[in-house]
């Protein structure tokens, strides 16, 4: 053990580390690689991106994760056999990207793994457990050191909610670290399965308007699984049936109707309220058929008012800020076009214009996530808004 402490130390002395940051999100459609080349903490940090690739996971696997995925009751011996096998799988995919990319391992100082989010479970999801905020990400970090020959920090979620916190977003603390700007108010709107965006007030503003994080609604999770389970597609392409849709009102109005919607901020949420149940239980309140074009316009229009709602309720009077935007919703130009609209006077622009592909970015925010917690020393925790707990997080694996 004592030749792995020293290797962390003197990985944590070191000007620079190369970090393998590890993504796979609540769509299931494979895992994000990122090798980041990361010099430096907190506010001194420089990141470039070396290197990029989603890897697709198969139907087999995917049909497996969904049988405990975002369920109240499953299996457990499948949710037990899979946290291994993950760690193995995601392991051998480093391995293997790795070596097409003719990089050692030995070159390799860390790997952030984010793992599988199975189920998240904030408090006012069960407020009459008597239980708190909880959540499960799968992918055991010692299989994933052990296959590979790395160091590997990962189940970051925890760590932040044993601090108080809700367990994610944690995009705050990566985009803070690389994205904030001393003149320009910056949204980090990301648009994943769940969308989310973080608010980075300029310098100036900063004491009076501090950063944060907040989950805002479904992204593209709902659309996706009625197309899978309707049309036998993975999405929306370019969000051409929801086009050529109209947008049901009512459906609409039901839709936004969850007290969520209407909670202080932060605040997270997942597919464990925002799922396909949920929209047959709207649809049932609005009575007679809707086209599939119908109700796929109105859950463009659903994902877009979430992020619309909470970017006016946060952010107010404040109206110079530009959004860059980030995941898989920025390609789906009938959203894009709903948010534009609603802010006609903001600038839009996506995380390449700030030197990172707007795919990677979850996968790097992981790797400089696993930076700070091997090498630095807090940001301040008068930067943020309460509920945005100033911690390391990570859990560390030994390659033996």
């Amino acid at each position: 053990m004592k030749k792995h402490v020293e290797h962390l130390w003197q990985i944590a002395n070191k000007s620079e580390r190369r970090i393998v940051g590890l993504m796979s999100g609540t769509s299931l459609d494979g895992l994000d690689l990122a090798l980041c080349r990361i010099r430096g903490v907190g506010r001194q940090t420089q990141l470039i991106t070396e290197q990029f690739i989603t890897l697709p996971y198969t139907e087999t696997f995917r049909k497996e994760v969904r049988k405990v995925f975002s369920v109240k009751e499953g299996n457990i011996e499948l949710l037990v056999l899979l946290n291994t096998f993950i760690g193995k799988m995601h392991g051998k995919m480093v391995a293997d990207t790795l070596r097409q990319w003719e990089i050692s391992p030995t070159d390799i100082d860390l790997i952030a793994s984010h793992g599988q989010t199975i189920y998240h479970a904030p408090a006012f999801l069960h407020p009459d457990s008597g239980y708190e905020n909880a959540t499960l990400q799968i992918g055991d970090g010692d299989h994933l050191a052990m296959t590979t020959g790395i160091i590997t920090v990962s189940d970051f979620r925890l760590k932040h909610i044993a601090a108080g916190g809700e367990g994610a977003p944690l995009a705050v603390y990566g985009d803070y670290l690389i994205f904030s700007d001393e003149f320009e108010n910056r949204v980090m709107l990301n648009i994943g399965g769940i969308a989310n965006f973080t608010w980075l007030p300029s310098t100036a503003l900063a004491h009076q308007a501090p950063g944060f994080s907040t989950d805002v609604g479904p992204g593209n999770t709902m659309m996706d699984a009625y197309m899978q389970k309707h049309l036998g597609m993975a999405c929306d392409l370019n969000g051409e049936l929801a086009a050529s849709g109209t947008v049901h009102p009512l459906l609409l109005e039901h839709l936004l109707s969850d007290p969520f919607f209407r909670a202080s901020l932060p605040k997270t949420i997942g597919p464990e309220l925002f799922n396909l149940t949920y929209l047959e239980k709207a649809l049932g309140r609005v009575g007679g058929e809707l086209s599939h074009a119908d109700v796929m316009a109105t859950l463009n229009q659903f994902s877009a008012e979430g992020i619309i709602l909470t970017l006016k309720q946060s952010l107010g009077s404040i109206q110079n800020w530009v959004v860059y935007g980030s995941g898989g919703g920025i390609h789906n130009p009938v959203l894009m076009r709903h948010l534009k609209h609603s802010f006609p006077e903001n600038v839009f622009k996506n995380t390449n214009e700030l030197g990172v592909e707007p795919d990677a970015k979850e996968a790097v925010l992981f790797a400089l996530l696993a930076n700070e917690c091997i090498a630095g020393d807090g940001l301040g925790s008068n930067l943020f808004k309460e509920g945005m707990p100033d911690i390391s997080m990570g859990k560390i694996s030994f390659p033996g």
